[in-house]
């Protein structure tokens, strides 16, 4: 899957299985393309706690807004950010 240039549809009524999805799509895309650290801030996060996912995305999201070249991957995260309610 390719999330370097893609149109966004935005939903916000992932439930935990489709964002730990999504979250695992971001993470193979940044491997692929040769982000480890950003990789590596969303490793580990399936079946985490809310707080403890939240803590990560948004870790992943500083990461990305020093990297101005990657806003294709940063819009995926912000989609998963706007879904993290839904985690309960």
């Amino acid at each position: 899957m390719s999330l370097h240039e893609t149109t966004l549809k935005i939903v916000t009524n992932l439930d935990r299985a489709a964002v730990e999805a999504k979250i695992g799509e971001l993470r193979a895309a940044a491997r692929s393309q040769g982000h480890a650290a950003l990789a590596q801030l969303l490793t580990g996060v399936e079946g985490k706690p809310r707080a403890e996912i939240e803590q990560r995305v948004r870790g992943a999201l500083k990461w990305l807004n020093r990297k101005p070249e990657l806003k294709g991957l940063a819009a995926h995260l912000e989609l998963i950010e706007l879904n993290l309610p839904n985690l309960g």
